[in-house]
């Protein structure tokens, strides 16, 4: 995860913006600003860590508004160190350090909210994706996440889904075609949505189709279907799917899998499983941020 990129910036920064952090009244009136500290991150449960470089771009941002504010004499850098063995992907246990943060007090005290709400959710991600991985981690399918993202965390969320080793699904709707229901019944039919995005598909984007019935993957597959999602069916319904199908396309299910039956959908032969809970009912994990005087 590049951590400068233009996009993650401007969600820290806005971020930022949201909690006042240069109008920080509590800190502003209690500590002086030159009084220095260190911030030390720790989590507080077994987790899968997502978010790392997010701690340094915080202050890195931090910075950046105090001098477009003006009025003020630059504060000196926050210095953000962590581990080797810490990285995102990495399982935390309790106790554990994420990153330790040196500088002046004001900046690490007004910028803890932020730091916190941005690991604890993207690591509660990575820990609930690594879950579902771990269930099916000796079978051949793959675990995809939704577009059920938080407005405007979305590149960040996939990326915690795929700290927790899952995969990403279309990042946007301009990123492939997938023909759902609501498509159908305007298009008409199975066979004319197909028609249609088989025509007008620029080249290279895939072309998949939720099918729901006997019937409606006979007309995908007739009509040139390359991925097809089985939506909201049981494990056997999917594993007669998938026999019916065998093997011309790849297949997705969807729809109601949860932690707890994801390995009988897993064992039908679907090659992949997506999983809105992943990025829309992921708890937050418990992390702390502890501040001392220097």
């Amino acid at each position: 995860m590049d951590w400068n990129a233009p996009r993650i910036s401007s969600l820290i920064e806005r971020a930022l913006l949201e909690d006042h952090v240069l109008a920080d009244a509590t800190t502003r009136l209690t500590v002086e600003p030159g009084q220095r500290g260190q911030a030390e991150v720790v989590a507080k449960q077994e987790c899968v860590l997502a978010g790392l470089g997010a701690v340094a771009r915080v202050f890195e941002l931090y910075t950046s508004l105090a001098l477009k504010a003006g009025g003020e004499r630059q504060l000196p850098a926050v210095v953000v160190t962590h581990h080797p063995e810490v990285f995102d992907g990495v399982r935390l246990r309790p106790g554990q350090t994420v990153a330790v943060a040196r500088g002046p007090a004001q900046p690490l005290l007004s910028c803890e909210r932020v730091i916190l709400n941005l690991l604890q959710r993207l690591s509660g991600i990575a820990t609930l994706t690594r879950q579902y991985v771990d269930a099916v981690r000796d079978l051949p399918v793959r675990i995809l996440d939704t577009r059920k993202t938080a407005p405007g965390m979305r590149i960040l969320d996939k990326y915690a889904v795929t700290c927790g080793g899952g995969f990403n699904h279309r990042s946007d709707l301009s990123d492939a075609v997938l023909i759902k229901n609501n498509h159908i019944r305007l298009a008409g039919g199975v066979a004319e949505a197909l028609a249609r995005a088989q025509a007008h598909r620029r080249p290279g984007q895939s072309l998949e189709i939720e099918v729901r019935t006997e019937a409606e993957i006979t007309a995908a597959l007739h009509g040139g279907a390359e991925r097809l999602l089985l939506d909201n069916m049981t494990p056997e319904q999917v594993r007669q799917a998938v026999a019916r199908i065998g093997g011309k396309v790849p297949i997705e299910v969807s729809g109601g899998v949860k932690l707890a039956t994801v390995r009988a959908y897993a064992e039908t032969g679907a090659n992949f499983i997506s999983v809105g809970a992943l990025t829309h009912s992921a708890p937050a994990v418990d992390l702390s941020m502890r501040i001392i005087p220097l």
